[in-house]
């Protein structure tokens, strides 16, 4: 008796492999009937499929993780290039609207941004206080 296409419908119904599947010889008549999803459900609580457990180890043992080795995580590199990032355009841009409102020379612009990629800068207040020094050095 051939029932490999009710090992197939019962593989879909329990959702596990057919070499898993288990069908009691003294059954096999109800079996060869069962044609629904539900016809299976209802053998497998009467007990004539029987499914086994899975073989291989137990998840609940775990695996081995390796150790994080030191080092600078790519975390905090993200966070600092970041930081840079937002600091360089917010003083490029306060830069171009100097520069386009006249206020400094081009080669003044080319050195300030010189400086601000060279992170002399901390802020757009610490930039203002640098141009009002030069303002300063050149009425003396």
């Amino acid at each position: 008796m051939n029932l490999s296409k009710k090992k197939k419908l019962a593989k879909r119904t329990f959702n596990v492999g057919e070499s898993r599947i288990l069908f009691l010889p003294s059954r096999l008549d109800e079996i060869k009937d069962a044609i629904t999803k539900q016809d299976m459900i209802d053998l497998r609580k009467s007990g004539a499929i029987i499914i086994k457990e899975k073989k291989g180890r137990k998840k609940a043992k775990g695996r081995r993780k390796r150790s994080k080795s030191t080092g600078k995580t790519h975390k905090n590199i993200g966070k600092r290039k970041k930081n840079y990032v937002i600091l360089t355009r917010k003083l490029r841009n306060y830069l171009k609207g100097i520069y386009s409102a006249g206020e400094i020379s081009k080669e003044k612009l080319n050195n300030l941004r010189k400086k601000i990629k060279n992170k002399e800068f901390k802020s757009k207040a610490h930039i203002k206080e640098f141009l009002e020094s030069l303002k300063g050095d050149v009425k003396k």
